[in-house]
């Protein structure tokens, strides 16, 4: 039994305890629901995709060995393990590659890890299509108000990851809410996924997107739901993580700002603020491939009519991408490669041969990156400038501002559906991809996700 009163917990953390442990019965506005929608089959499709990656293999085959009680499915597989263990495996398999959405403010990609830890919870639970879509939701709302409450000014002065965070703490309010844990319970749950909380901001190091991986969506996703499930086993814990003595802020944030966990909880849903990628690509990415592709498009521009290409970014993120040995994260190797074909599909974004193929290194030699200081504080974030001096004389610009997919530019349901049908039928099958699109769409009528098993399992 914890030995702290009630009258010590903050009033930031009551509001957020109580929150997260009504969460699973309160009724989402329908705006917010459709997205929410958006982003679960969007996920799920860059985990189906993700399972036939060396990341998602690699988890399946990890977690395989351990075995346990049958709770929740490995997508991909015919694998149902316990709920951490399925939690890792898919939150890998989501973050494979560069598929996944993401959240600007919040510095995360909240679906990889989010969707996983709220889908084993649920088919552990045998909760409804709503619960799920609800656990959903608020996993984006805590996590990213976590990272947002840090204070980090920009990435390059964060001393933890806020992408390991984000999905850590979104995790364990996903899980927390369909265990229906209740508000001291909750608070709990959060103290474990404190002590958990890890992530050293060096995963642009990891040249084979496995790290990365379990960094990203798997790490987050597992330990979220452990601490959660701990909690409804019977375990107690410290009963206010973010205040007192020694508590969470001391030890992750550069300038604390607390009442972020709370502000506007159930009156700004941060679904809402994330972006789903047109292209499966790394995020810093995508607004040099709107240019450059607007730019084939308007010009009709063809690889041998490229002198010189000029690429414009914001200088806090160029390091990202900026050749890189993986090719869905090296902007040279894209670029060059929509000119080639005229476009960037999902395999020939992830192809390494086509790396060192004569025709795409011609054009890469012909690139030059420019940091931009001014892009990086631009509003909405992410543009990019494509230049091409063409043979003939001429020169193409195209400035890209509001990148595709964003809350600015956003992708059509259409565009949503398609993107997973690609992603998913070449695994699948598409009729059974097509099916699982359906089953999305009207999950709100689902009774137990448990019922996504027959379209999810290989």
């Amino acid at each position: 039994m914890s030995v702290q009163s009630a009258s010590a917990i903050s009033p930031v953390t009551r509001r957020l305890s109580d929150y997260i442990a009504a969460a699973a019965g309160r009724a989402l506005p329908p705006p917010v629901t459709m997205k929410t929608e958006d982003h679960v089959l969007d996920t799920l499709a860059a985990i189906v995709s993700g399972s036939r990656l060396a990341a998602g293999m690699q988890a399946a085959a990890y977690v395989k060995r351990l075995g346990g009680t049958p709770e929740a499915t490995v997508i991909g597989t015919g694998l149902v393990v316990p709920a951490e263990l399925a939690s890792l495996a898919n939150g890998m398999a989501g973050h494979a590659d560069e598929t996944d959405d993401s959240h600007l403010r919040g510095r995360f990609h909240p679906g990889c890890g989010i969707v996983p830890a709220a889908l084993a919870v649920g088919e552990a639970q045998g909760s409804s299509g709503t619960e799920f879509l609800r656990a959903v939701a608020l996993g984006y709302d805590v996590g990213a108000r976590l990272t947002m409450s840090l204070g980090y000014p920009n990435p390059n002065q964060a001393t933890h990851s806020t992408h390991t965070l984000g999905v850590l703490f979104g995790a364990a309010a996903a899980a927390a809410a369909l265990l229906h844990l209740d508000a001291r319970q909750v608070r709990h749950a959060l103290s474990y996924a404190a002590q958990q909380a890890s992530g050293c901001p060096y995963w642009h190091r990891d040249s084979e997107h496995i790290e990365k991986a379990f960094d990203f969506g798997g790490m987050g996703a597992r330990n979220g739901v452990a601490g959660a499930m701990m909690v409804a086993s019977g375990m107690s814990g410290v009963d206010d993580p973010f205040d007192g003595p020694g508590n969470f802020f001391t030890g992750f944030a550069l300038k604390p700002q607390p009442g972020v966990l709370a502000h506007e909880l159930g009156q700004r849903y941060e679904i809402m603020e994330a972006s789903i990628k047109k292209w499966c690509v790394g995020s810093p990415i995508q607004s040099v491939l709107d240019a450059t592709t607007a730019l084939i498009e308007q010009h009709r521009i063809r690889a041998t009519d490229v002198k010189a290409i000029a690429i414009t970014m914001p200088d806090d993120r160029m390091h990202i991408v900026n050749n890189r040995e993986i090719p869905d994260i090296c902007v040279q190797y894209l670029t060059a490669l929509a000119l080639v074909d005229g476009t960037v599909s999902f395999a020939a974004a992830h192809d390494e041969a086509r790396m060192t193929d004569p025709d795409v290194q011609e054009v890469r030699d012909k690139i030059e990156l420019i940091p931009s200081p001014e892009l990086s504080a631009a509003v909405p974030a992410r543009q990019a400038i494509v230049d091409i001096e063409l043979a003939d004389g001429r020169k193409v610009t195209h400035h890209a501002k509001a990148v595709r997919g964003t809350p600015d530019n956003p992708m059509t349901k259409e565009e949503i559906q398609d993107k997973a049908l690609d992603l998913m039928g070449p695994v699948t099958g598409y009729s059974r991809a097509a099916a699982l699109v359906a089953e999305i769409r009207t999950i709100i009528s689902l009774r137990s996700v448990r019922d996504l098993r027959p379209l999810l399992q290989a």
